[in-house]
């Protein structure tokens, strides 16, 4: 049993790595939806955020409070009021707030002063520290409903924030803000945590919350056709708010999605909407490759471009597994090291997801493309197309008029793409001279269009 644990904790451990090392340093905010709370999740989340501070990582935790609010004003015998999607705060809603702050604020900070052996907080020394880092201002009156203590963030005070946290301490802010005459007001989790993260300049801003993410169609079932869409890029969020109706519920598909853009619009890299329902939430989208919510971006993460030196060990470390199986011809360090300028990579935070090397012969206008590798993590995604095509452009771009591959299992997938076989004689001469005629590879050309 210990063998077969071994063999998966290995692996996985070694994928975890580059995240752990992209992300130290670097400042996330989470906002937890007071609905996570109330349904128990508190324990396992400070677990989960404990450890991705413990690797390095500055946090900022935002917590929600409307069914605590709601089920402070229900023990008072007082109707909960809300328009244009937030809560009109009355003296009651006011005073109802303020308890739920404080009972929540009691119960997070005690969530991270556990330390009990065998587990994940044993040994942790987690420091919680807030404050009044949030200058408010009133919502005032909107189209005659008159918000009273309902506010909108002026201010955060960055620096304060900014200390606290290179303190090595956790910041934990409450949905509150006061005014320079020391009035407070209730504001929304979701406008605290998005002022928060601009402000910051934050990393991430994560909102774990009572929905899945944003689903490729959304308004219409879960189902095998429409999954989570993993990833959206900011120009695909803003049409979808375009066509979205205006948000009033957290179930609104506009409802968190309007903060991730906003967020993104402002200079935040990254915005995530996660759902509180699936234990370790967090840490499956931050530190798996293609996570478990929705993540809006300023860009695709996947970066295309033609490798160097520093990349090797990333080349290695991907093709290998494929040498081993023989699908690949094994290359050595130094060959790669020496071909590094010819090979394309996909780069995804840091990590090497696919690769491909360009063999130019230019006696006979063709190169070959060797070392054609995606990794199993990202196979289906569409990276093998991305890396051909800009093999292709390489290839033309030097004058080549085709550009042809020898294999021994994958020939369907380039038959697919335009590749025909031809006989091994077809070679270019000092390529001839190379083919392993034990190997028997197939050789398949594509012609280039100029």
């Amino acid at each position: 049993m210990s063998t077969v644990f071994n063999f998966t904790f290995v692996p996985w451990f070694r994928s975890v790595a580059p995240y752990i090392h992209k992300f130290r340093n670097q400042t996330f905010v989470v906002a937890v939806c007071g609905e996570a709370i109330a349904a128990g999740k508190l324990p396992h989340l400070a677990q989960d955020l404990a450890m991705i501070q413990s690797m390095g990582v500055k946090v900022v935790l935002v917590h929600g409070f409307r069914p605590q609010v709601n089920e402070q004003l229900r023990a008072k015998g007082h109707q909960a009021r809300y328009s244009h999607g937030m809560r009109i705060t009355d003296e009651v809603a006011l005073d109802c707030a303020q308890e739920a702050a404080g009972q929540l604020r009691y119960e997070i900070e005690a969530a991270f002063s556990q330390g009990l052996p065998n587990t994940p907080m044993a040994g942790s020394t987690i420091r919680v520290i807030s404050g009044n880092f949030i200058t408010a201002r009133p919502v005032g009156i909107v189209d005659g409903v008159d918000f009273q203590h309902s506010g909108l963030v002026r201010k955060v005070d960055v620096a304060g924030i900014t200390r606290t946290l290179d303190m090595g301490a956790m910041v934990l802010l409450s949905p509150f803000g006061f005014s320079p005459t020391g009035e407070a007001f209730n504001l929304t989790m979701e406008e605290v945590a998005t002022s928060v993260s601009i402000a910051l300049q934050a990393d991430k801003l994560i909102f774990v919350t009572e929905v899945p993410g944003i689903r490729l169609k959304p308004g219409e079932p879960a189902s095998e056709d429409n999954p989570i869409d993993t990833e959206l890029p900011l120009a695909a969020a803003e049409e979808l708010l375009s066509k979205a109706p205006p948000s009033q519920r957290p179930t609104d598909t506009a409802f968190y999605l309007q903060h991730c853009v906003k967020a993104c619009k402002a200079g935040v890299e990254r915005s995530h909407i996660i759902p509180f329902a699936v234990d370790g939430a967090l840490l499956l989208e931050i530190y798996v490759h293609d996570g478990i919510g929705t993540m809006v971006v300023d860009e695709k993460l996947e970066e295309l471009r033609e490798a160097t030196a520093d990349d090797v060990g990333g080349i290695l470390q991907l093709i290998e597994p494929f040498e081993k199986d023989g699908t690949l011809v094994k290359r050595s360090r130094t060959e790669i090291e020496r071909d590094a300028d010819h090979y394309t990579i996909v780069e995804h935070d840091g990590v090497i997801f696919a690769c491909a090397a360009l063999y130019p012969y230019p006696e006979a206008k063709t190169a070959e493309m060797a070392a054609l590798t995606v990794s199993p993590q990202s196979q289906g995604q569409g990276d093998g197309e991305k890396i051909l095509k800009r093999i292709e452009q390489r290839a033309r771009a030097a004058g080549l008029q085709s550009i042809f591959v020898l294999t021994t299992r994958t020939m369907h997938w380039f038959i697919k793409r335009g590749f025909v076989q031809v006989d091994p004689d077809w070679l270019p001469d000092a390529r001839k001279r190379k083919y392993n005629w034990d190997r028997k590879s197939q050789v398949l050309v594509k012609k280039l269009q100029s």
